[in-house]
């Protein structure tokens, strides 16, 4: 594997890494990471020009990873020359399905699985039910082939997102794309590092992803009292404090975000679904723990693959960057002191993170983690 790294923070790209021998003419992939305003037709075009067989995979973001630095809602490239392994990427949009459930069975049957040993999702982060989506995609797969990604962002406007492959580049977009044959390896770790506080709750009324009662109480109004002051700068505040979430569906607690609050419905919604008689407790920022759970989610990658990965792709959650503030960066730079300088580094900071638990292959909906995956070629 080889890889080319640029960045676009005023009108030039700067070359940032290019590992011996990348060919522009010969990459298969490159990956877009930038501000939404910052992406469009003509920034794909000019990418296929210069790469012009490779698949044009972009998002918007909510800050974006480039050769561990931090880039705030600027352009970062990683483009990707595949030496033994062949890819397949496919593109669906919610405005074509009932639901996310069936957006996510379709994506998945669409994906030649001969030879299939990994595929990456990127997703649209405001019309996506990033646990619907998921549970159509694992509905199928059987073969538990691994699985992960992210959801796009909008730094913290939270309006809506942009999702490509090639010229197709809308709102509403799921972007797959498979890895196929035994040259590649593909390692995974997700962790959050959250501190939980306060009483146990039981959710006693939800639809989905939409939460109304804890405890057959108004849930909002349970909300806006433990945050205190922060209930002023709802919802922005609630990226802050995340609830974690214990229920049957999971096989351990998963952390959710808040997207949006409806004051007339009295509702907040939420990143991913909240099943009735799950039980949820408030979660607050440990800034510490925050940052060696990037080191952690390295090591969990790094063990699960060869040492000195090809590609590592970060993709944090937009909760964390707001939280750190000018910390950022550190939470990128302890993953450097696992991988070292040889392995190039991409991501982005997002609405929501597709990733297994350590000990299982079944991809989930992360809120407030950093996940890493690994590539490497053999």
């Amino acid at each position: 594997m080889k890889i080319q790294q640029k960045v676009k923070s005023s009108e030039n790209w700067d070359t940032t890494n290019t590992t011996d021998g990348f060919q522009a003419e010969l990459c298969q992939i490159v990956l877009v990471f930038g501000g939404k305003t910052n992406i469009n037709v003509d920034l794909i075009n000019e990418l296929k020009n210069e790469y012009p067989i490779a698949q044009i995979i972009s998002a918007s973001t909510s800050g974006e990873i480039s050769n561990y630095d931090f880039f705030d809602e600027q352009l970062s490239i990683t483009a990707i020359q595949l030496e033994n392994t062949l890819i397949d990427s496919k593109v669906v949009n919610i405005k074509d399905f009932e639901n996310s459930f069936e957006l996510g069975l379709s994506l998945f049957a669409q994906i030649p699985k001969n030879g299939l040993k990994y595929i990456l999702i990127i997703s649209d982060g405001g019309l996506i039910n990033g646990t619907e989506l998921l549970d159509g995609i694992n509905k199928e797969n059987s073969n538990q082939i691994l699985i992960t990604g992210g959801l796009a962002g909008d730094g913290a406007r939270f309006e809506s997102t942009l999702v490509g492959l090639n010229n197709n580049l809308e709102t509403g977009n799921v972007v797959g794309v498979g890895f196929y044959g035994d040259s590649i390896q593909v390692g995974h770790g997700s962790l959050g590092g959250w501190d939980e506080f306060g009483p146990e709750r039981i959710i006693t009324k939800s639809e989905k992803n939409v939460l109304f009662e804890l405890d057959n109480k108004n849930a909002l109004e349970l909300y806006k009292q433990y945050l205190g002051a922060y209930a002023e700068e709802l919802p922005g505040s609630a990226l802050l404090f995340p609830l974690s979430l214990t229920s049957d569906e999971y096989d351990s607690k998963n952390v959710r975000t808040i997207l949006s609050i409806d004051e007339e419905k009295q509702s907040m919604t939420f990143a991913g679904n909240l099943p009735i008689g799950s039980k949820v407790r408030l979660m607050k920022a440990n800034f510490d723990k925050i940052i060696s759970a990037s080191g952690m989610a390295a090591e969990q990658a790094a063990s699960l693959n060869l040492k000195n990965p090809d590609l590592a792709l970060l993709i944090s959650c937009v909760g964390r960057k707001l939280i750190l503030n000018e910390r950022v960066e550190e939470e990128i730079e302890i993953a450097k002191n696992i991988f070292g300088e040889n392995t190039a580094v991409a991501g982005f900071y997002s609405y929501g993170e597709i990733s297994p638990l350590v000990k299982s292959q079944k991809c989930e909906l992360q809120n407030q983690t950093m996940t890493i995956t690994t590539l490497k070629e053999i």
